[in-house]
């Protein structure tokens, strides 16, 4: 089987997006899937929509073309503000676009009206992580001059939070977003359809006793894809942690010495790296590197302990266990190392979904299918080609050795 690949378990994707839309919807908040984790990929989309979300959002056009080629039946969010070079683009494929900036929605407006199309706009609004944001001062008038551009219409506000600064989402900063959308609504006697509170960070907010005021939409992809929240990244109750694993092959297994010899100076990403003399150890090295993932964010199984990485190789310490040369190891993964696996063209996306045969008879999980899709994007490469499985190969956990 082609090493390295991720393992994308479908079924689990879509327990964890189940599960938070139910828990969501108790408090009368939906759920905006995001993608771009995923590159737009179908069949992940897909698993959110039989979840029951039904709005995807991305930050790449790219992404929300290729979901729309694969005809999926959602709400389009552009999750960036559009750059003033894709406007066409984003007016011809996304039903909404997440703003900032005037000038953008005055071409949006150009946009919409040689398409002969109408284009949501949901104005981003800073309190405090000091990305994206309108300041909340000049909201009003902003939202004002909206309202003056044809072909578009003002359908909400939203914010960011714990993605730059990492300022969590609490109480006070939801109501006073709350009392903005209270405000604007009174001021220009319209209705916001949507209030985005933020995105998985949100998570300990929304399942607190805190009031959810106006807050009727999270952006959620992390808490779906991991099972994670994003503040602590602490597990979610009910949810898959392993719904996606990174697996590598093993290229070297030798017994060496922990300390380097000869003139130390820079490694090949300009560290220099503390060496400690832990005698001999069975040293592994993988088909696997920072060009393909973010090796700080991979978690080994136990018994294995990560050394370093370059581009191309990643360098472990099996103890005493020898590991030998061909055998694979299954990895848990962070956002980051998950988002830079996915983006990967040496790395391949396998998906696995139950077969309604093993579902009668009892949900064992089988792998069955490997799909090029999951690349999303638009993109493909000899190293993303759909690649037939063993039908009887049942589910490996991440974390494991084979």
């Amino acid at each position: 089987m082609t090493a390295p690949r991720l393992e994308i378990d479908l079924d689990k994707i879509q327990h964890n997006a189940h599960a938070l839309v139910g828990l969501l919807a108790a408090r009368r908040i939906s759920v905006t899937g995001v993608m771009k984790a995923t590159l737009g990929s179908p069949a992940i989309a897909e698993a959110l929509i039989r979840a029951g979300v039904r709005t995807l959002g991305d930050s790449h056009i790219e992404s929300i073309e290729a979901m729309r080629r694969a005809g999926l039946r959602a709400t389009m969010i552009l999750l960036r503000s559009p750059m003033l070079s894709q406007v066409h683009r984003v007016v011809a494929n996304a039903d909404i676009s997440f703003n900032t900036e005037l000038e953008v929605i005055s071409r949006l407006s150009l946009a919409a009206q040689e398409a002969r199309r109408t284009h949501g706009i949901v104005l981003m609004v800073e309190l405090g992580d000091l990305r994206e944001g309108i300041m909340p001062g000049d909201l009003e008038d902003i939202a004002r001059q909206v309202l003056l551009f044809p072909n578009i219409v003002l359908r909400g506000i939203g914010a960011n939070l714990a993605c730059r600064s990492g300022v969590s989402p609490d109480p006070r900063n939801m109501a006073e977003l709350s009392a903005l959308a209270d405000r604007v609504e009174t001021q220009l006697s319209l209705t916001l359809d949507i209030v985005s509170g933020g995105n998985s960070a949100n998570l300990n907010w929304a399942f607190s006793d805190a009031d959810a005021g106006r807050i009727n939409d999270l952006r959620l992809g992390e808490a779906i894809l991991l099972g994670r929240e994003t503040l602590r990244r602490q597990p979610i109750a009910g949810l898959h942690t392993d719904a996606i694993c990174l697996v590598a092959e093993v290229i070297e297994s030798k017994v060496k010495p922990s300390l380097p010899w000869g003139d130390i100076a820079q490694s090949a990403f300009g560290e220099m790296p503390a060496a400690i003399d832990r005698g001999r150890l069975s040293q592994t090295i993988l088909a696997v590197g920072r060009q393909d993932t973010d090796p700080d964010g991979l978690r080994p199984p136990p018994g294995i302990e990560i050394l370093a990485a370059s581009s191309d190789h990643l360098i472990a310490s099996t103890g005493r266990n020898h590991i030998s040369v061909g055998a694979e190891i299954r990895f848990q993964m962070n956002y980051s190392a998950l988002i830079r696996s996915m983006t990967s063209p040496f790395v391949a996306k396998v998906s696995k979904h139950r077969c309604p045969a093993s579902v009668a008879a009892g949900g064992i999980l089988r792998t069955i299918d490997a799909t090029s899709e999951l690349g999303g994007g638009g993109q493909s490469s000899k190293f993303s080609q759909r690649q037939g499985l063993d039908n009887n190969m049942k589910e490996s956990p991440c974390n494991s050795t084979s």
